[in-house]
């Protein structure tokens, strides 16, 4: 069975901005990247044994915004990826993790964007909500084989920000949609994948503010937020407005001297996706 996001938004807190969380053991860094790891394995077998066991008893699996069983056959956990490429961020005031995945195999493959929360159950810190954009054919300019070459090409090696500034810069980027004149922190060069469409040439004068609606567009609402200081990154799943009235997206932007660097959009299109 599975039940909308508007029925259990109670349940689902937009963790708007996502303050500290209180628990009876520390979130390390080495804790939430082991936990990542898990679900990263998980997903490569397409099979969901081995998280029962480090899951809260509230855990809830939802999938392009919608909550499902997860090991239901409706599940992409239940079904095996050969994944080519995963990144993972870290958030430790949240104590959150976001990672990215790419798989071209099986085909068409799948572009995927996860965020994983997690709170204090009976004195021990277990994952309550692994929140996926899950993409692939049919969805926004999709073409996994492309996305790869491209994120391989790309350097993310960790450079330093504050929070402030990584989310003060991807909510003006967000905010675009609705107010034209958001003081988004452009960087030269920068660039865009959206979907496996890309803005970057290889220029130093690659600009990621190009194709931008202007005029009046629907917000980006829905906020989820994940932010890595250490690496100078953040992640928010969102309802894209523009776009069937709210579809589910993932935006990922990089910080490079307080400026965007990189841009990594997805967005589902597909119906009942």
């Amino acid at each position: 069975m599975t039940y909308s996001l508007a029925v259990l938004s109670s349940l689902l807190i937009p963790y708007a901005h996502s303050a500290p969380l209180a628990a009876a053991e520390p979130c390390t860094k080495e804790f939430l990247t082991s936990t990542a790891n898990t679900y990263i394995n998980s997903q490569r077998l397409g099979n969901t044994s081995s998280l029962p066991s480090i899951q809260a008893s509230n855990f809830i699996y939802e999938e392009n915004n919608v909550v499902k069983a997860i090991g239901s056959s409706s599940s992409l956990l239940t079904t095996a990826l050969q994944i080519a490429h995963n990144r993972t961020i870290i958030d430790t005031t949240a104590c959150a993790t976001y990672t990215e995945i790419i798989s071209t195999s099986p085909s068409p493959g799948h572009v995927v964007a996860t965020q994983i929360r997690f709170s204090d159950n009976d004195g021990t810190l277990r994952p309550t909500l692994v929140d996926s954009i899950v993409t692939t054919q049919g969805d926004w300019l999709f073409n996994a084989t492309k996305s790869l070459a491209i994120v391989q090409a790309e350097d993310w090696s960790p450079i330093p920000s504050t929070r402030s500034a990584l989310l003060t810069a991807i909510d003006a980027y967000l905010d675009l949609w609705g107010n034209p004149s958001a003081p988004v922190p452009w960087g030269v060069p920068c660039r865009r994948m959206e979907g496996s469409a890309y803005t970057g040439s290889g220029l130093p004068t690659d600009s990621c503010n190009i194709g931008i609606p202007g005029g009046s567009q629907p917000p980006v609402t829905n906020r989820r937020y994940v932010v890595d200081e250490e690496a100078g990154s953040a992640n928010v799943l969102c309802d894209f407005g523009a776009m069937r009235s709210g579809a589910p997206d993932s935006h990922e932007i990089r910080l490079e001297g307080g400026k965007l660097r990189f841009v990594h959009t997805l967005t589902v299109m597909r119906t009942g996706g």
